[in-house]
């Protein structure tokens, strides 16, 4: 099946998917972490025919497996989750690439800050599983620079360059449940 016959919709399934991230730290290696709690639903028709893509993240569900910098990445210096508990996408435009492709340009708001992105989705097939639900699968990823989204804090560090990068990679590995 190709991605322009994926007709109906489909909710994500936050137990079997992923929204990842991924920094430079001190210049010379990566932190990665998650967002735990993601919602969403994708609706399409005949040939991505009014294809939209709506998603949700509790920004309290960032996580990095590890404790002290979690609380910093919640606070006014990175997120502000007391003031901006929701990260959100909608989609624009949905185009495929080719049989296996998906090109998603959306909005994504962080904190009050909305600019455009657009992710290449590989569309990884659909399945049966053993609930009776057709369930389908896709992974992407795209870069953005997180002062873009007013997320300013650094620090400077003795050697010069800074604690954390301007770039951010997020990672998607999404499985989605289609609606009786």
């Amino acid at each position: 099946m190709s991605v322009t016959e994926l007709n109906g919709t489909y909710t994500i399934d936050p137990a079997h998917s992923r929204l990842g991230f991924s920094a430079r730290h001190a210049m010379v290696t990566k932190v990665r972490g998650a967002f735990n709690e993601v919602t969403g639903t994708a609706t399409t028709g005949p040939n991505l025919e009014g294809a939209h893509i709506e998603i949700d993240v509790a920004s309290t569900s960032v996580d990095t497996r590890q404790a002290d910098r979690d609380a910093h990445l919640k606070s006014a210096d990175f997120f502000d989750c007391e003031t901006y508990p929701t990260i959100s996408f909608r989609s624009t435009e949905i185009t495929a690439v080719d049989d296996d492709t998906l090109r998603v340009t959306g909005d994504l708001t962080i904190k009050d800050v909305t600019q455009p992105v657009t992710v290449d989705f590989e569309y990884a097939g659909s399945a049966q599983d053993p609930f009776g639900n057709t369930r389908v699968g896709f992974e992407g990823a795209t870069t953005v620079n997180r002062k873009d989204f007013g997320l300013t804090w650094n620090a400077a560090l003795e050697t010069g360059g800074f604690l954390v990068s301007e770039k951010v990679t997020l990672e998607f590995e999404v499985s989605a449940i289609k609606s009786a």
